[in-house]
């Protein structure tokens, strides 16, 4: 026997020998915030490599066994991630391995995986374009209930007020009512240069940017739809933040917004209404939020298609 195996022998293994002070069953024992590369499939179909936080466990249901093999897990993380583009079967294979290394401990097994998603965004008008990173994060769980998997993804977007809007056209009426009493009839170009001024323009809506949080249940079947996802909402809400901006642009996002007005009840329902006709998704909760310029707290709203309400794992 080499030094190096008899040095392995003569390790101790405290989980497996010893019997903990108190019992008692555990639901979710593992790491977090584990440091890991994953590939995922990008918009071309090609696998990129992205720096991801990853989160394992399984349960602990002998009540009596002191803890978990967690280098286990991470051994199984590994191996699969390192070699495996990211989809639903990857984690159904990753989960299985958990269970199968703690076949005597555990019935339940979970994994997250939280990532920024880099995606190059054209320009509205001109000919540039510029990178977003997108926050999004992947749970998946197997127990006897079978396999499950979600997908989270932020998505930034602005929003213009409708009554704000309102309120604003009240006063710009008000104005010209004002600047032209005497007068009972107006030459189009005095009108055109008067819309074109400070003086004529009194008034103009509040807007801010706003935060789409969706959580989706994917249906069996599916690969992770990460861009999809993120395009089905920024294409519902129509006014997504931008990256390179020239003048041209902003005047286009000016006009985009302008033309759609939004309460926080008005974007959780183009969500809805987007996600709920999506074949691979078979639940979800979107949840907007406008991080309001007129108040110091946020206005919110909530939709589900059924019983979604958090991440799977």
């Amino acid at each position: 026997m080499s030094s190096r195996e008899n040095t392995l022998r003569l390790l101790p293994d405290v989980a497996a020998e010893t019997r903990p002070g108190l019992g008692g069953r555990l639901d979710r024992v593992g790491m977090d915030e584990i440091e890991m590369p994953v590939l995922i499939a990008g918009a071309d179909g090609t696998a990129e490599r992205v720096s991801a936080r990853v989160a394992a466990f399984v349960d602990l249901r002998d009540a009596q066994a002191r803890g978990i093999h967690m280098s286990r897990l991470y051994l199984h993380l590994d191996r699969h991630f390192s070699a495996e583009t990211l989809t639903p079967c990857t984690l159904r294979r990753v989960l299985r391995d958990f269970l199968d290394s703690h076949a005597d401990l555990s019935t339940h097994a979970g994994v997250r995986i939280r990532f920024d998603h880099l995606v190059r965004r054209p320009a509205l008008a001109s000919a540039n374009s510029g990178w977003r990173a997108y926050p999004v994060e992947i749970g998946a769980r197997l127990d006897e209930a079978g396999f499950a998997a979600e997908l989270a993804v932020r998505v930034q977007y602005s929003s213009t007020c409708p009554a704000s809007a309102a309120l604003a056209r009240q006063l710009i009426q008000d104005r010209f009512a004002a600047d032209f009493a005497s007068r009972d009839t107006i030459a189009r170009d005095e009108v055109l240069a008067w819309l074109g001024s400070e003086q004529g323009i009194v008034a103009t809506p509040h807007a801010q940017r706003s935060t789409a949080d969706v959580c989706v249940t994917l249906a069996h079947g599916f690969d992770l739809p990460i861009i999809d996802v993120i395009d089905l909402i920024e294409h519902a809400l129509r006014t997504p933040v931008q990256t390179a901006v020239k003048r041209e642009d902003e005047q286009a996002f000016a006009l985009a917004n302008g033309q759609n007005l939004m309460f926080c009840e008005d974007a959780a329902r183009r969500m809805q209404r987007a996600l709920d006709a999506d074949e691979r998704i078979a639940d979800f909760r979107v949840q907007a939020t406008h991080h309001e310029s007129l108040h110091p707290h946020d206005a919110v709203a909530v939709a589900t298609k059924g019983i979604a309400g958090g991440y799977a794992a």
